[in-house]
């Protein structure tokens, strides 16, 4: 089997970058449909039209409606087609992106991606997920290429809540451990074929610096500061997680993620904080040394990720609740293939049970 790595063409990031947009994406041509989520469209669109002034193209404006749905896309498809369009850009959260990406699918134009928010990976990826008008999961578009260029304005990230961030940082500590799982399972990634080298290695650098700038990085964000740390972590949220998921695979700590987006007292919870839960959860189910758990379990309180039940509910989780947690994680459409052993929902129960109880312990101690 070959070893794919999955990236997008470029990766640009830096303070004022969505003012330059124009220049950094003419060499695709035109006209250009930014397709913007709400605050982007509300907040950020005069940046953009600005960047366009005197430039003897304008572009055209379409703004999300909030969830990425079929109806969306085709929707949107309408307007790109209308106005002759040849490029999508995304602006927005993950959802936005989204339905940029699956436009530029069905119109086999190129994509770019502007994420105003450092939550998770979605920017980089050649995967866009739709949903129902339920918000039900409704399935993947798989893109033949990742977005031919993803722009990261830092000025706007840093005016988001600080939530998103450490969300963010919870969905990238997963990287490594689920990089490393694919590796000795031999399992394929997302790319469709094996991890390379370098995915593995920009896997271990993003978890390298999670621990070594994380709560700087938080703190800047309070601040409203860009610092080095900072721009660090927005890096390693977007870009190498980003790589590192598509080109090493998911895992354990995914599999748990999906699982208790079932349960409604959970459903406050965003994306990487249950997937931070997951990595404890995987860590535990490999028997990882003492050290290794602490270390983990310590970065997770420093930045307020949750590494107990309690922070992951409205109220108590109930046993049967929990189980049910145990099996839809196992089951054939997540992602448990990819540990490198036989898991079972037994397992999985005890593994859940195994990661409250330490993480409850570690908070008790203060530690």
């Amino acid at each position: 089997m070959s070893r794919v790595l999955a990236s997008p063409s470029k990766y640009i990031q830096g303070p004022g970058e969505l003012s330059r947009i124009k220049d950094r994406i003419s060499y695709l041509g035109g006209p250009v449909l930014f397709v913007m989520g709400g605050f982007a469209y509300n907040h950020l669109k005069g940046v953009i039209e600005e960047s366009y002034r005197d430039s003897g193209s304008a572009p055209v404006f379409e703004k999300f409606g909030g969830e990425c749905t079929r109806n969306e896309i085709d929707q949107i498809r309408a307007r790109y087609r209308a106005n002759h369009c040849t490029v999508v850009v995304g602006v927005g959260g993950g959802k936005a992106l989204d339905t940029a990406k699956g436009v530029a699918f069905y119109e086999r134009g190129p994509v770019i991606s502007v994420p105003t928010i450092a939550s998770t990976d979605a920017p980089t990826s050649a995967i866009a997920v739709t949903y129902t008008e339920d918000h039900v999961f409704d399935g993947n578009i798989l893109l033949p290429q990742n977005p031919e260029l993803v722009l990261v304005d830092t000025d706007v990230i840093i005016q988001a809540p600080v939530r998103f961030l450490v969300a963010g940082m919870g969905d990238a500590l997963s990287t490594y451990f689920e990089a490393m799982a694919n590796t000795a399972s031999g399992h394929d990634n997302c790319a469709g074929g094996k991890p390379t080298t370098t995915s593995v290695a920009l896997a271990r650098v993003c978890y390298e610096i999670l621990i070594r700038d994380g709560l700087k990085a938080k703190r800047s964000a309070e601040e409203r500061v860009c610092s080095p740390e900072l721009e660090n972590i927005i890096e390693a949220n977007i870009y190498l997680s980003g790589v590192g998921f598509e080109s090493n695979g998911l895992a354990c700590a995914h599999s748990v993620y999906n699982a208790f987006t079932a349960l409604p007292p959970c459903h406050s919870m965003y994306h990487g904080e249950l997937v931070a839960f997951g990595t404890l959860v995987q860590m535990l189910l490999e028997e990882r040394t003492d050290a290794e758990i602490a270390e983990v379990l310590r970065f997770c309180t420093s930045v307020g990720l949750p590494v107990s039940l309690a922070e992951l509910s409205t109220r108590d989780l109930t046993r049967d609740e929990l189980m049910s947690v145990a099996v839809t994680a196992c089951s054939p459409q997540n992602f448990m293939d990819s540990m490198p052993f036989t898991v079972t929902p037994d397992m999985m129960f005890d593994a859940l049970m195994a990661a409250d109880a330490r993480g409850r312990k570690f908070s008790a101690a203060g530690m």
